[in-house]
């Protein structure tokens, strides 16, 4: 059945925390494989931004079940070889409201869209010239030793989207993610980590807690709520998938 999008319910300006908080070439691809879009104005409002490495998968899938197809863009980094990548896309579209997709070079970001960076390249955001932004696929270095790397996704989305983004942090070993969820704490994006409980490996999150760049620590099962009240939605859909 086609995804039906609504429109974005602005976010609220204050949120009380729950949690410990803070005291190279792009990928080539063809016009014509990009997915065409209903939308006549360029998207400029809230996006959030996920990074996630061991236990990700899941992790992922248990946030994005709980989501409304009506949310803002989301971008997302997951460890993975760039053979599996795009059947976890398929996996995450089949269960979410959402549509979910693998990230294609130089696409226009819209809303209740998904989009995963390919496991091949880097995936950053990027203003448009028109208004809006767009997906930019880079196969250069690897970053923290991960293409595609959660820092690279995070600094853009400091850089790029500033104070209206959302950075969600999740279960992974090793760092990735971490300064670049600092960076987008201190550009005034709403910054929300996993918390040590419901992680399969404290690693990611554990240290962009140490760095100071979480506002929020909460369990998995509430990330998608918290990220909902950021928005000043209140209400999340039924589940009827498991």
């Amino acid at each position: 059945m086609q995804k039906q999008f609504f429109p974005i319910v602005a976010p609220k300006s204050t949120l009380q925390s729950s949690g410990a908080a803070r005291s190279t070439p792009p990928a080539q691809t063809t016009p014509s494989s990009q997915p065409s879009s209903s939308r006549l104005i360029p998207y400029s409002g809230t996006i959030i931004f996920i990074g996630a490495s061991t236990g990700g998968t899941e992790a992922i899938r248990e946030v994005l079940t709980r989501l409304p197809a009506e949310v803002p863009p989301i971008l997302i980094v997951q460890h993975m070889p760039a053979m599996f990548t795009g059947s976890f896309a398929q996996r995450l579209d089949s269960l979410s409201a959402v549509s979910v997709h693998e990230a294609l070079d130089g696409e226009r970001i819209e809303p209740g869209v998904a989009y995963l960076a390919p496991g091949h390249s880097h995936l950053s955001i990027k203003r448009s010239p028109g208004g809006g932004y767009h997906c930019v696929l880079a196969r250069s270095e690897p970053v923290n030793r991960h293409r595609p790397s959660v820092d690279v996704l995070f600094h853009s989305a400091a850089e790029e989207v500033g104070r209206s983004a959302i950075g969600v942090l999740l279960t992974g070993m090793g760092k990735d993610g971490a300064v670049g969820l600092l960076r987008m704490e201190e550009a005034g994006a709403w910054t929300i980590g996993q918390d040590q409980a419901s992680c399969v490996v404290y690693g990611m999150p554990r240290e962009a807690a140490l760095l100071g760049a979480l506002k929020e620590v909460v369990p998995l099962t509430e990330v998608a709520r918290h990220v909902m009240q950021r928005l000043g939605a209140f209400r999340l859909p039924h589940r009827s998938h498991a």
